[in-house]
């Protein structure tokens, strides 16, 4: 049944997006398919996977390993930390850190958590702010980018 009901809640939430990205509006036309198809796209992803799993849904729960609810509690503090942060920090600072306490959440090294964060960031600012244009957050390193 908790499938069923977590597919219900995807269900909402597609909905819930649907309306609130319908009206984003660009103030000019920079893209061909403006800010709204991204929001637009993960609605109906997000609806899908929740049709199959009210579909689908029914089978047996299994109750969660020892310390995976505590994980699961900090992973909601780091997303919450990371919307908050993302603005004054950059996406290169904040994308590092969150990929670190992630990583150390699911059992890295503190080295290869940082290596693996750095990396990524880095990987990712390039691609999306220089390669695609998409505009991301400076932060604390405006000066140097």
């Amino acid at each position: 049944m908790n499938d069923r009901i977590l597919g219900i809640a995807a269900l909402a939430l597609a909905v819930f997006m649907t309306a609130a990205g319908w009206s984003i509006e660009a103030p000019f036309a920079y893209e061909p398919v403006g800010p709204r198809a991204f929001p637009l796209l993960l609605a109906l992803i997000i609806g899908l996977c929740g049709l199959w799993l009210v579909y689908k849904g029914g089978h047996a729960v299994e109750r969660n390993p020892a310390g995976a609810n505590g994980r699961i509690a900090l992973m909601v503090v780091f997303v919450t930390a990371y919307a908050f942060l993302f603005q004054w920090l950059g996406f290169i600072v904040a994308t590092s850190l969150m990929t670190i306490f992630v990583g150390r959440l699911f059992g890295g090294s503190w080295v290869k958590c940082a290596i693996g964060g750095v990396v990524m960031s880095l990987f990712f600012f390039v691609l999306f702010d220089k390669v695609l244009d998409v505009v991301l957050p400076g932060g604390l390193l405006e000066n140097l980018i």
